[in-house]
C-alpha cells in the first residue's frame, strides 16, 4: 500500500488509529529499547498500523521467534501481511481483547503496544489491560506508547510496576510505559 493510501486510512479512521501520523523512527527505537528480545520466544503487538513498530521488533527479534500483530483495520492488515510474509508472524485482523484466544494458553514475552487508549470504550479498554497482564509472562514486559501520562494510572490497575520515558523526538512527543 503506498504511504499516501496509508495516510489516508490514518485519517479516514482516526477514532481507530488514535494518531494523526505514524510513529518516527526514533520513538520506535526508544520504545523498543525497553524490551532486551534476545531469547524471547513469544511477542505480540497490539495495533500493527503502518508497520513502523512491527518492522522494529522483525529486524530486532531472533529468528525462532513468533510474533503476533494485532490491527482492526482490514487496510492496514492487508499491507502488514504483504510487508511480513515470513511464517513465524502472523497478522491477526482482530481486537486486542481477544489476545488470549490466539495465543493458546502461551504467555508473551513482551506485549508491545500503540492502542489508543483514550479512545477505546472503557469496558474494552479494562479488558486489553487484564488480558494483556494475564498474558504476559512474570519476567515479560508490557509496553505502551501513549500521550497522556495520565493512562499510567489506568496501567496500575492492572501492572504492579510502571516506569515512564518521554521522548520529544515524534510528533505529537510521546511517553512510553514500561509495565510489569
Amino acid at each position: 500500500m503506498k504511504k499516501g493510501l496509508l495516510f489516508k486510512e490514518l485519517f479516514t479512521n482516526i477514532s481507530t488509529t488514535g494518531a494523526v501520523t505514524f510513529s518516527s523512527k526514533p520513538l520506535v527505537d526508544k520504545m523498543l529499547s525497553f524490551a532486551d528480545f534476545k531469547g524471547a520466544k513469544i511477542l505480540v503487538e497490539l495495533g500493527g498500523g503502518d508497520g513502523s513498530i512491527t518492522k522494529g521488533i522483525v529486524e530486532r527479534m531472533d529468528p525462532d521467534a513468533k510474533l503476533l500483530v494485532f490491527e482492526i483495520s482490514k487496510n492496514f492488515c492487508d499491507n502488514l501481511e504483504k510487508m511480513f510474509p515470513q511464517k513465524n508472524i502472523e497478522i491477526i485482523c482482530d481486537s486486542a481483547e481477544n489476545i488470549d484466544k490466539y495465543l493458546g494458553g502461551e504467555k508473551a514475552d513482551f506485549i508491545l503496544s500503540s492502542l489508543p487508549f483514550s479512545l477505546i470504550p472503557k469496558d474494552i479498554r479494562a479488558q486489553i489491560y487484564r488480558k494483556s497482564k494475564e498474558s504476559v509472562t512474570e519476567k515479560g514486559k508490557f509496553i505502551q506508547i501513549c500521550y497522556s501520562y495520565l493512562l499510567k494510572y489506568q496501567f496500575a490497575d492492572y501492572f504492579s510496576t510502571i516506569k515512564t520515558s518521554f521522548t520529544l523526538k515524534n510528533f505529537p512527543p510521546a511517553f512510553i510505559m514500561i509495565c510489569n
